[in-house]
């Protein structure tokens, strides 16, 4: 198992989850970790956590680790202070910082949250993510709760810009019938549905769910919880928020529902680069809003449900491209 210095993604198979699940709950709802995610799939869970928390993940046979060390950047507008900073979407940095990072064979980890959107980069490609992204923002680091200017650490002599090409998608593509709400809760209510977010995250279901798809063909089992610096997010399906009480989950005034796009055919893994370019780029053309969540095994993008018709065509126009 490798443990990593600022965020940890691992990964654990569901048919030993619930009593493994047990040491979850001082980590996740008492806030011992600043950075904490876990994404529910049909093939399993994955976690994501920084290196306090990555200490008190019980151990486990069950247990997958990502082998090396991962970095979260952040884009935010507003110079970097917490306070007036606001988030951009992944489709607005799809153009300025995904496209770029692929072009120079970055492969990146995305989670995007109610809130923000992170890009996990490897520790050892960092020298080249500065050098890439230097001249289009100011680039910052957080140390104590402050932002302060990150050196460059002066690697940029050797690195040559790449012939920039066209990334056709290459892996298959589904959208599950589900509808999705993307949402947050106040973190003051935690202590209240803590148990109600532990049936949902390790017992409902899950356990039924032996071939990776439910008993209809066209639904999959999909979850997200996030606990990131305080701020809570989830990603659920439209019937998982009805074991909600009311007034409980933040919701947008129109009740947007968002349909999910899957990319993968067989597992993803970790290395292969522009995976999440060649989804957002094209949603970027088209002007889309997107969430974009990676997984161990698999890629995901929710867009608004009226959009999804258009999604398809356009992702599928360049799928055709790269066959």
């Amino acid at each position: 198992m490798a443990r990593l210095k600022n965020e940890c993604s691992s990964s654990t198979v569901k048919r030993k989850v619930w009593s493994w699940s047990e040491g979850f709950p001082s980590q996740t709802f008492l806030g011992r970790c600043k950075f904490f995610s876990l994404t529910e799939t049909p093939e399993d869970y994955t976690i994501i956590v920084d290196e306090d928390g990555f200490k008190e993940l019980p151990e486990s046979e069950y247990l997958s680790v990502a082998e090396a060390t991962w970095l979260a950047l952040n884009v935010v507008s507003g110079g970097g202070n917490a306070t007036s900073s606001q988030p951009i979407g992944v489709t607005k940095i799809a153009k300025s910082v995904i496209a770029p990072l692929a072009d120079h064979n970055i492969s990146v980890f995305m989670l995007s949250t109610y809130q923000t959107d992170f890009i996990l980069v490897r520790e050892r490609d960092l020298p080249m993510v500065m050098h890439t992204l230097s001249s289009e923002f100011t680039l910052l680091r957080v140390v104590n709760g402050e932002a302060v200017a990150a050196n460059s650490t002066g690697v940029t002599n050797g690195f040559v810009k790449p012939k920039l090409v066209p990334r056709p998608i290459i892996h298959p593509l589904s959208s599950p019938s589900n509808m999705f709400c993307v949402t947050s809760l106040d973190p003051d209510t935690l202590p209240s549905v803590a148990t109600l977010l532990m049936d949902v995250m390790f017992y409902s279901g899950g356990a039924k769910e032996t071939g990776g798809q439910s008993e209809d063909s066209g639904h999959i089992r999909f979850f997200s919880f996030s606990l990131i610096e305080g701020y809570i997010s989830l990603v659920m399906d439209e019937q998982t928020t009805r074991r909600f009480p009311n007034n409980v989950l933040f919701t947008s005034a129109s009740g947007e529902l968002w349909k999910m796009v899957r990319i993968g055919g067989q597992p993803l893994g970790f290395d292969e680069c522009g995976i999440v370019a060649q989804i957002s780029e094209p949603l970027a053309t088209a002007d889309i809003p997107a969430y974009y969540i990676s997984t161990f095994k698999f890629d995901h993008a929710l867009v608004p449900e009226e959009n999804i018709q258009s999604v398809i065509g356009a992702l599928r126009t360049n799928e055709s491209t790269g066959q």
